[in-house]
């Protein structure tokens, strides 16, 4: 199939329906499935999406990339959450000046052969730095502990990012999948939602990484800075989710067409369709205030739980079944709510969350 052709995403939307949605709880539980699953979009061509298309990618626009991801939330929460990892790291690759590192993975990564992860999300927190850089000979040595990296068994390498002692911030490549000395993994973690991502902890003990590794160097404020400018880019994955929880209410409606579980399935749908709207024209304007920004996500957010929590209720005890899809599609939900969070983002959400009961209750 043409990997470079303009319609990728309606090819992605049939995959994510056909292929993908049906086996969504199977995906969430069994990384064989999920392999399946990440496999079938390196092989339609759609594991390059950000990558320009002289490189052999994509390139796809903003807009484009927002829909395919929250496409793929919305047929699968693992394979969503495990791809978009891949996604990033190829996009960093993108950005680097180093001609030769993007030369060697680049092509490889579009067609199928390269799969990336990445771990950063260390960087925002505060005091001393989970892991250091220290500039040697030819390189630098990496020491430290990277509480988050997903895609163990997935991901040859991934993008790790570590502190020097001026502040700066290095990305270099390392590998994922390795048994060294130098390098240990932790088991995959056993998480309440996409457990089959495998995300382990790894600690690095004096990891060499050469020159030629380097993707490249930020300043100090770098994670603030990209949370800031792409505040909004997470918000397809609870909008997805919350289009799963849609879609189980409308499953549902068929054996109970109540005419109160339609009214709250058209309100939903309604909402769903405005948040969206109002997200991508946000997006549009570079000049949206970073209050308002903060609002969106966080009623996304909200959304999504809301969406979930619907479909277990109108689902009734069936909903308490460990493997029910809508325990599934509310664990989902659960791990959006924190996806990329940062103080600020946490802060807007516990506001939209306590703004409806605020002066609500009332005693007779």
């Amino acid at each position: 199939m043409d990997k470079r052709g303009e319609d990728w995403l309606p090819i992605a939307q049939g995959y994510f329906q056909e292929s993908v949605a049906p086996l969504a709880d199977e995906i969430d539980r069994e990384p064989a499935a999920l392999q399946t699953a990440l496999t079938g979009l390196a092989n339609l061509g759609l594991m390059g999406l950000r990558i320009p298309e002289r490189w052999g990618g994509r390139g796809a626009n903003e807009v484009a990339f927002f829909n395919f991801q929250e496409l793929a939330a919305r047929a699968s929460g693992a394979l969503a959450f495990l791809q978009t990892q891949h996604q990033s790291a190829a996009a960093m690759l993108v950005k680097s000046e180093n001609t030769d590192l993007k030369k060697a993975y680049l092509p490889r990564i579009t067609q199928g052969e390269v799969f990336l992860g990445i771990g950063f999300s260390h960087l925002r927190r505060t005091g001393d730095p989970l892991v250091k850089a220290i500039p040697v000979t030819g390189g630098y040595e990496l020491i430290g502990q990277v509480p988050w990296v997903t895609g163990w068994g997935f991901f040859q390498e991934f993008i790790v990012a570590a502190v020097l002692p001026d502040r700066q911030v290095i990305f270099g490549l390392v590998p994922l999948a390795a048994k060294m000395d130098a390098i240990a993994f932790t088991s995959p973690m056993v998480l309440a939602a996409m457990t089959s991502t495998n995300t382990v902890t790894a600690t690095l003990k004096s990891w060499f990484l050469p020159s030629e590794k380097v993707v490249f160097i930020q300043s100090a404020d770098w994670i603030q800075e990209n949370d800031r400018q792409n505040l909004l880019r997470p918000t397809a994955f609870p909008l997805g989710c919350a289009g799963a929880g849609l879609d189980l209410i409308k499953s549902t409606a068929v054996n109970k067409p109540l005419t109160f579980i339609l009214a709250a399935l058209a309100a939903l749908e309604q909402e769903l369709n405005q948040c969206r709207t109002a997200i991508l024209a946000a997006q549009q304007h570079p000049q949206t205030s970073l209050t308002l920004k903060l609002e969106l996500r966080a009623w996304a957010i909200e959304l999504a739980a809301r969406c979930a929590h619907t479909a277990i209720a109108v689902a009734s005890g069936a909903a308490n079944y460990a493997h029910h899809p809508a325990q599934r599609v509310y664990r989902e939900a659960l791990a959006f709510t924190v996806t990329g969070q940062n103080t600020v983002v946490m802060e807007a959400t516990l506001a939209r969350l306590i703004r409806s009961g605020v002066g609500q209750a009332q005693t007779n």
